[in-house]
C-alpha cells in the first residue's frame, strides 16, 4: 500500500512538474485537483521538524515534480506544439472535473446553496483570471546566461515573484515570469543545466515559497469559506485562460475525448481520495 501511494505522489509530482514549466498553467490549480493542495501548504514551512516527519509525503512529490521540469516537460512542449487544442482540452477537463469538489469547501452544511462572501470571492477570483487572459505579455528576447550582481538580484526577486504565484490556484508561475521577461532564461537555465543562473531562480523561489504558503496557512485559519471561494474563481478561470477554441474536423473529436478523460480522472481521483 505503501508502494503504490508513493507511485501516485511521483506522478502527481510529474504533472505539477510539468504545470510549473508551462505559461497559462497554474502547479496550485493541479495541486487542488489531485487533493494535494492543503497537505502542501502545511509542509512548507521553515520548521525543519516538520519537514522531516513529512518526508514520505514531499519526498516522491519532490522527486516527481523535478522529472516533471527535466524530464517530461519536453514531451508535452513537443504536444503543445504539434497538437495544441487537444491538449489543452485534457487540462481543461482535468480542472473541470475537480470543481463539483471544490465546491464542497464553500457550501453551507445544511444546503447545497454557497456562502454568500465565498461566492463574492470567487466572482472576483474569476474576474482577474479572465483579465489575466487578455492580457498578453509580449515574450523577451534577451537570455542571460552570465551572472552578475544585478542579475542575481533580478532573477532572486523573479524566482520569489514566480513561487508566490505558483501556490496560488490558477496563478501561472511561468506566466508571470513571461511577464517579467526571465521566462526564455529559465526555460534556458533548465534546458543547459546552467547552475549559476538556476542558484538566484531557486533561491528566490525558496523565499516565495514559504512566504506565500504562510500567507495560504493564514487565510485558511481565518477566512477558510472565502479562501475557498477564491479557489474556485481562480480554478474555474484557469479554463478562460486555457480554451484556443475547438478546432475543426478529427480534433473536435480528440478534444472531446481527451476533456472526458481529464474530467474522469480529476473527479474520480478527488472523490477516492
Amino acid at each position: 500500500m505503501e508502494i503504490i501511494n508513493i507511485v501516485k505522489l511521483t506522478g502527481i509530482g510529474i504533472i505539477l512538474g510539468i504545470t510549473t514549466v508551462i505559461p497559462g498553467f497554474s502547479m496550485g490549480t493541479m495541486a487542488v485537483v489531485f487533493n494535494v493542495y492543503s497537505r502542501l501548504i502545511e509542509v512548507i514551512t521553515p520548521n525543519l521538524k516538520k519537514l522531516f516527519a513529512s518526508w514520505k509525503f514531499l519526498l516522491p512529490l519532490l522527486a516527481g515534480c523535478f522529472a516533471g521540469i527535466f524530464l517530461f516537460s519536453k514531451i508535452i512542449i513537443i504536444l503543445f506544439e504539434n497538437h495544441p487544442i487537444p491538449t489543452n482540452w485534457f487540462f481543461i477537463g482535468l480542472i473541470t472535473g475537480s470543481i463539483p469538489l471544490i465546491y464542497r469547501g464553500i457550501r453551507k452544511p445544511s444546503s447545497r446553496l454557497p456562502y454568500l462572501s465565498s461566492v463574492i470571492c470567487a466572482v472576483l477570483a474569476l474576474a482577474l483570471m479572465v483579465v489575466m487572459a487578455v492580457v498578453k505579455p509580449v515574450e523577451e528576447t534577451a537570455v542571460y546566461t552570465i551572472l552578475t550582481p544585478q542579475v542575481f538580484g533580478l532573477l532572486a526577486g523573479g524566482g520569489a515573484i514566480a513561487a508566490i504565484a505558483i501556490i496560488i490556484p490558477g496563478i501561472s508561475g511561468a506566466f508571470l515570469l513571461l511577464v517579467l521577461g526571465l521566462y526564455r532564461t529559465a526555460l534556458q537555465a533548465v534546458s543547459d543545466l546552467n547552475i549559476l543562473i538556476l542558484f538566484p531562480l531557486m533561491f528566490g523561489a525558496v523565499f516565495g515559497l514559504l512566504a506565500g504558503a504562510a500567507f495560504i496557512r493564514f487565510l485558511l485559519s481565518k477566512v477558510p469559506k472565502e479562501t475557498y471561494g477564491a479557489i474556485l474563481g481562480l480554478v474555474v478561470g484557469s479554463v478562460v485562460v486555457l480554451f484556443q477554441g475547438f478546432g475543426t474536423g478529427s480534433t473536435i473529436i480528440f478534444s472531446t475525448l481527451c476533456f472526458l478523460a481529464g474530467c474522469i480522472i480529476s473527479f474520480f481521483w478527488g472523490k477516492r481520495e
